[in-house]
C-alpha cells in the first residue's frame, strides 16, 4: 500500500462541486507541486489554482491535506474540491496520474482504512450501508454498525470465549487432574449464556435484508377496485394510469416509497378475476406469483361492490400477519363498508377513498404496525447482522454447543479447547481478525470507486 491512489469521490456527472481524493505517501509532494506551497497546514481548507504539469490552468479549487495517521485511511490524504464539470474532473485525474498516482480500485480507500486499523471489517462494510441507506431505519442500523456497535458485541463474545478457553487449557498440561465439578459447571453455564447471546444476534439476520433492501409489498384485488389509485396515493404522484375500464393494468409498476422509517418496494399488479384475454391471463398469473413471494399484501376492495371471488391461489396467500385490507371508495353513496365486517374481524382493515384522499394516513400507520409486529423488530437499538456475519455466527454457535457437549460428557480438555478455538476463529472473521484475502476482495469490490 505504498503507492498513492486517486479517484473521484462524488457521483459522476455535472454538479456544483466535485471532490477528488488521494491517499498515499506522495500526497504532500503532489500538493506542493500543484499549488506551489512548501508548507501545508494539515486539516485546513486552502484556496489554490490547479495547474497541470505543463502549467495549464485547470480550475480554481479548495484543497485540504490530512497527515497520517489522522486521516480516514490512516495514510497521508489530499482532498481537492473543484467545479463539478466532468471534463475538469477528468483533466485533474489525468494530471494526478501523470504525477505518479494511480486510479483507485472500488472500495480501496476504505480497504486501506481497514488495513491500517482505522476500522474493523464490520465498520468497513457499514460504510457502504450508510451510503446506500434507503430509509431512516436502514440509516440508523448502518450508523450504529459504523460506530462500532457490532464490533463491540463481537469483542464481548470473544472475550467470554477467551475466558472459557483459558479455563479449559489450564488442565491440558495436567491430564491426571480431572476438571473440578465447579469449573465444569462454570464452563457449561458460560457456554449456555454465550449461545443465547449469539442466538439473539442471529435473530436480527431474519429481517436485516428487509431493513436494508426494503420490504416487498404488493397491491392486489379485483379489477377497478382502485389498486393503481392507491399506488398513486401512497407514492404521492400519478405514477400509474387510472381508468374506469377494468383490466387497465397489465404490466407491473414498482415504486419505492417511504412509510414511516421503512422503505417499501410497492408493486401494482393486474386485477384478479377470470381472465378475458390471453394477455390478461398472463398478467394475472404473474400477479399471483408476485403475491407468493412478497412480504406484505395490500388487498384493495371496492366498498360499493359485493365481495369479489378471488382466485384460490391468490386467496391462499393472505393471512393476518401479511395482509391489510384497504376498503376503497368509501366516499360513494352506495358504499357499504359494514358488509365487510366478517373480513374486518380477521384482517386489519382501513376505510379509504383514493379519490378524496381520506384514510391514506391511517393506512400508512397500519402498514407500520404490521411491519413492526410481524416483520421487523421495532427497537432502534438492534444491531443488525448481514448474511456474512450470520454465517460466521452460525459456525461459532455450533462450535460452542459442541464444546458444551464435550464438557458435559467429560471429554478431554484438548477437544473442548479445539471447539472453543473454532468459535473464536469464526467470530474473528466478522471483524477481519483472520486473514482471508478472498473475503476482503468480495467485500470491497462492491464499493463505489472513491470510497
Amino acid at each position: 500500500m505504498s503507492d498513492t491512489i486517486a479517484a473521484l469521490s462524488t457521483p459522476s456527472g455535472e454538479s456544483a462541486v466535485a471532490l477528488v481524493r488521494l491517499s498515499g505517501g506522495d500526497c504532500r509532494r503532489i500538493a506542493r507541486e500543484i499549488f506551489g506551497k512548501q508548507t501545508i497546514a494539515p486539516r485546513s481548507a486552502n484556496f489554490g489554482i490547479y495547474r497541470d504539469l505543463c502549467g495549464n490552468f485547470l480550475d480554481e479549487t479548495i484543497y485540504a491535506f490530512f497527515a497520517a495517521p489522522s486521516s480516514y485511511t490512516g495514510e497521508d490524504m489530499l482532498e481537492i474540491s473543484c467545479h463539478g464539470n466532468p471534463f475538469i474532473v477528468r483533466k485533474i485525474l489525468d494530471d494526478l496520474i501523470a504525477r505518479g498516482a494511480r486510479a483507485a480500485q472500488p472500495g480501496e480507500f476504505t480497504r486501506r482504512a481497514f488495513m491500517n486499523d482505522k476500522l474493523d471489517l464490520s465498520q468497513a462494510e457499514a460504510v457502504a450501508l450508510v451510503i446506500g441507506a434507503r430509509s431512516a431505519r436502514a440509516l440508523e442500523a448502518a450508523q450504529k454498525q459504523l460506530a462500532g456497535e457490532l464490533g463491540r458485541r463481537i469483542t464481548k463474545l470473544s472475550d467470554s470465549l477467551m475466558d472459557m478457553l483459558a479455563m479449559a487449557e489450564a488442565y491440558i498440561d495436567f491430564p491426571e487432574d480431572d476438571l473440578p465439578p465447579e469449573d465444569e459447571r462454570s464452563l457449561i453455564e458460560s457456554a449456555d449464556s454465550l449461545s443465547k447471546q449469539i442466538e439473539s444476534l442471529l435473530e436480527t439476520a431474519k429481517y436485516s435484508h428487509l431493513v436494508h433492501r426494503g420490504i416487498n409489498a404488493v397491491i392486489t384485488g379485483s379489477p377497478n377496485a382502485g389498486k393503481s389509485s392507491l399506488l398513486n396515493s401512497l407514492v404521492g404522484d400519478e405514477r400509474a394510469i387510472v381508468s374506469e375500464t377494468a383490466g387497465t393494468t397489465r404490466d407491473f409498476i414498482t415504486e419505492t416509497v417511504l412509510i414511516g422509517k421503512y422503505s417499501l418496494n410497492l408493486t401494482d399488479t393486474a386485477g384478479l378475476r377470470e381472465p378475458r384475454s390471453e394477455i390478461e391471463a398472463k398478467g394475472i398469473k404473474l400477479a399471483v406469483e408476485k403475491l407468493k413471494l412478497c412480504d406484505i399484501r395490500l388487498l384493495v376492495l371496492d366498498a360499493a361492490s359485493p365481495m369479489p371471488d378471488l382466485p384460490a391461489e391468490a386467496a391462499g396467500t393472505f393471512s393476518p400477519q401479511n395482509t391489510i385490507i384497504a376498503l376503497n371508495k368509501c366516499d360513494l353513496k352506495d358504499a357499504k363498508p359494514s358488509e365487510f365486517q366478517n373480513l374486518s374481524s380477521r384482517f386489519e382493515t382501513v376505510e379509504v377513498s383514493c379519490r378524496k384522499g381520506f384514510g391514506i394516513d391511517a393506512l400508512r400507520e397500519s402498514i407500520i404496525k404490521l411491519i413492526e409486529k410481524f416483520h421487523i423488530r421495532a427497537s432502534a437499538d438492534d444491531v443488525l447482522v448481514g448474511a456474512r456475519h450470520a454465517a460466521a455466527l452460525e459456525r461459532a454457535l455450533v462450535s460452542v454447543r459442541e464444546a458444551r457437549k464435550k464438557v458435559a460428557s467429560g471429554a478431554a480438555g484438548e477437544l473442548v479447547a479445539s471447539d472453543l478455538r473454532e468459535a473464536l476463529n469464526s467470530l474473528g472473521e466478522i471483524l477481519g481478525k483472520t486473514d482471508n484475502e478472498d473475503v476482503l476482495d468480495r467485500i470491497f469490490s462492491k464499493f463505489c470507486i472513491g470510497k
